[in-house]
């Protein structure tokens, strides 16, 4: 009886510890699972002590095996691309951010709780896996007092905005029908593949249409397409787990179509069209010089809308259409200059100029003439100072039609003045077919761009 009382003493105190264990509102353990007690949950509410014991981890990953890495899957929504600034190559966006994980030490039993199967707790008091983006090039702006939501096996889902300034490679040589190809690389700063372990909870078409879905409705650009790669980044012996996305997105050209390309296309057919004003009339080439103002000033005033870096595309569409300005009000002051010469003391052509003009660009146009006039004879034009000399501009008809009164040096003189007359009018045509052709060229290249 005496031998036996110690040992029945020890094991009334071992149940007494049993039963206080049970009784307390902290979690036991049983099979390696934690049940958090949370009677009362439904009459009380919740009880903070019950996940004290949690709260109190939150500086260690929660696992029970050390050893084993903690799984986490990401996903996001790409819900608005802010700006994409060509200048130092940024992509700023507003995501959507999704962190799913377990914890192994949250569980209990939902009959016990009042049907409770899903909790929203602060995320401060939680161990949160350190997931940033590598593109990242600003300081993280993410809102505090966030929560998290915990269901009763454990399974946490973390969510959080964040404004993304992201570096981007861009390529604006195709302004304003470009696009880009940016990307979000999500990774760990401290835990390595050893540690933790990088998941997707969703399909990327299922993101992909979500996040098209919202951008579609607002801003300059439209999401194409989001792709995933999965590599891993070495640093010395290390390996980071790495989830990458590709996101495609493309510029609507719109607003630079009308603002830029629409108005240059009317001015430059304008110029076009000047071509059918008379040579001789002395209206042409200050009609131009008052073009070629204008599109300077609209160069300038459309200056904020093109890209501030690079040359894209359009810049040299610009230039061209300038460039093709100049040159024809250049070609409207020579032959200006060319005609009121010919018309009191035309010089002799030079031969090399003369055998190009008659082998090559005369038999073009004499065939034209031939066929719209009936007769070989390009069409003359009437200078001033030769009708006042009594000389017309055209092949010698006084010396065909055996006239008493003409002479050899008024047939010379003629024949001079049709020489450069023809010149001018070929030049004069050759300049109004590269302009068709520019033209021409232009808009099926803006019409592919802007298919494709």
């Amino acid at each position: 009886m005496e031998g036996g009382w110690p040992h029945q003493q020890g094991w009334l105190l071992c149940l007494i510890l049993s039963l206080l264990l049970q009784g307390s509102p902290a979690f036991t353990q049983s099979s390696n699972t934690f049940t958090i007690n949370c009677s009362g949950f439904d009459v009380h509410g919740l009880n903070h002590i019950a996940f004290q014991a949690v709260f109190d981890r939150k500086a260690f990953r929660p696992v029970i095996n050390i050893n084993v890495p903690t799984k986490v899957n990401i996903s996001f929504t790409l819900s608005a691309i802010l700006e994409v600034n060509a200048q130092i190559q940024l992509l700023t966006s507003f995501i959507w951010l999704e962190l799913f994980w377990y914890n192994p030490f949250i569980s209990w039993n939902p009959e016990e709780c009042g049907g409770i199967t899903e909790l929203t707790v602060a995320a401060e008091n939680l161990w949160l896996p350190d997931i940033f983006i590598v593109e990242f090039m600003d300081i993280d702006q993410t809102p505090s007092n966030l929560v998290a939501y915990v269901n009763s096996k454990g399974h946490i889902k973390y969510k959080k905005p964040m404004r993304v300034t992201s570096i981007c490679n861009l390529d604006i040589f195709y302004f304003p029908f470009d696009q880009q190809n940016c990307t979000l690389t999500f990774s760990s700063f401290l835990y390595t593949v050893n540690d933790m372990l990088l998941g997707i909870d969703k399909e990327v078409w299922e993101i992909t249409d979500t996040s098209r879905h919202l951008v579609q409705s607002q801003g300059e650009w439209k999401l194409l397409s989001i792709n995933k790669a999965s590599p891993k980044l070495a640093v010395g012996s290390s390996f980071y787990d790495q989830l990458m996305f590709y996101v495609a997105i493309q510029r609507r050209p719109r607003l630079y179509v009308i603002n830029l390309l629409v108005p240059s296309g009317f001015l430059i057919a304008i110029d076009a069209l000047s071509f059918f004003l008379p040579i001789e009339s002395g209206n042409r080439a200050p009609f131009k010089m008052i073009l070629l103002l204008g599109y300077t000033v609209f160069l300038l005033m459309m200056n904020d809308l093109l890209p501030a870096s690079g040359t894209p595309l359009i810049s040299v569409y610009f230039a061209l259409c300038l460039s093709l300005m100049v040159l024809s009000l250049l070609e409207a002051v020579f032959l200006t200059y060319l005609l009121n010469l010919i018309a009191t003391e035309p010089p002799a052509m030079p031969p090399w100029l003369q055998s190009l003009l008659l082998r090559y660009l005369g038999g073009c146009y004499n065939k034209k003439s031939q066929k719209e006039n009936g007769s070989p004879e390009p069409n003359p034009i009437h200078l001033p100072g030769l009708k006042e000399q009594g000389v017309m501009a055209g092949p010698a008809k006084a010396w065909l039609n055996g006239e008493s009164h003409s002479t050899w040096a008024e047939l010379e003189h003629q024949q001079k003045v049709d020489i450069w007359v023809k010149f001018s009018l070929v030049l004069d045509t050759l300049l109004f077919w590269i302009y068709l052709i520019f033209m021409t060229s232009s808009l099926i290249t803006v019409i592919v761009l802007w298919v494709n």
